[in-house]
């Protein structure tokens, strides 16, 4: 797929403020710091799309991009802040909620996932619950630059055994780096994939 156009439309702090859900949609979310900006603005070939922060939690709305005039692309807050208050992560939790679990037009989450560190309790909590509540979901394991391809494979892999430790199958799953861009073309031939197959489904 090809991105020809990606403009914000909208960045708000409730489900009921989102844009009509007339579209298909693929939102991105993960613990914070995971690099989630840098890939989005990799994915879309506009730096400056989603604002990239040194410090973690910069991003607290639900933000919608228009792509091709066709689909939104959403950037979800993060997932276990260290710099915010109990009462602002709280907000975050219940945000992040009604969005997974009643965006009609939700076609995949996609749950990053650093590849640099051993299985973090919070990501694993976070991609049980999803599942547990049927969210249609993909992982992508992110600054894969920074491993040797040993090592990439033996952080990947600790993964898929505590997942399998509970589910039968995995998700689909890739490896990216929004310093070489690695992953770019995988992850949005994944999405053009879900468009045409539900397409094909109505």
């Amino acid at each position: 797929m090809q991105i020809k156009q990606a403009q914000f439309i909208s960045s708000v702090g409730r489900l009921d403020q989102c844009p009509t859900a007339d579209r298909h949609e693929f939102a991105f979310i993960g613990r914070s710091n995971v690099g989630k900006s840098s890939l989005l603005n990799m994915l879309m070939s506009r730096k400056g799309l989603a604002k990239v922060s040194q410090k973690p939690g910069k991003t607290q709305t639900i933000n919608h991009f228009l792509v091709n005039d066709q689909w939104y692309l959403v950037d979800l807050p993060g997932y276990g802040y260290a710099s915010v208050s109990k009462d602002l992560k709280a907000g975050f939790g219940k945000m992040i909620d009604f969005y997974v679990t009643k965006r009609t037009n939700l076609d995949c989450l996609f749950v990053l996932l650093d590849s640099r560190v051993p299985p973090q309790r919070i990501d694993l909590d976070f991609i049980l619950w999803a599942g547990e509540h049927g969210v249609p979901m993909a992982l992508i394991f992110t600054k894969t630059d920074k491993l040797s391809g040993n090592e990439l494979t033996k952080s990947m892999k600790a993964y898929e055994r505590k997942l399998l430790e509970i589910w039968e199958a995995l998700p689909p799953n890739f490896v990216s780096s929004a310093e070489t861009g690695r992953g770019k073309e995988e992850i949005l031939n994944f999405m053009q994939t879900v468009m045409s197959e539900s397409e094909e489904n109505k």
